[in-house]
């Protein structure tokens, strides 16, 4: 194997570990997102926990963030809740950085 090789597989072994990280770190955010915007939303319990993974499904329907920003936003609309697209986009950071730091810490 030539000097070549072996950095081309640091490289794809370094984007496995970052892109591993990336998708741990996005779940975790969004758990916490829905158990914050079920607390917003009154919800405690069972009901948070279900609010939740509802909010981690929500991801699932198209790439990136926009998806979880609609559904959340969509349920605060319906239930009153005055959190607007900046102050929900600023939790999200918020809490993507509490994320990354768990999962780089070994929680």
């Amino acid at each position: 194997m030539t000097t070549f090789d072996d950095r081309e597989n640091a490289f794809e072994a370094k984007f496995a570990r970052d892109e591993d990280l990336r998708f741990k770190a996005t779940a975790r955010r969004n758990r916490y997102l829905g158990l914050w915007a079920a607390e917003q939303l009154g919800l405690s319990g069972s009901e948070a926990d279900a609010y939740a993974k509802d909010v981690i499904r929500a991801d699932f329907l198209e790439p990136g963030d926009e998806d979880v920003i609609a559904k959340v936003l969509t349920d605060f609309k319906a239930k009153g809740v005055a959190v607007d697209d900046k102050a929900l986009r600023r939790k999200i950071l918020e809490l993507t950085g509490q994320a990354l730091a768990e999962i780089e810490a070994g929680k």
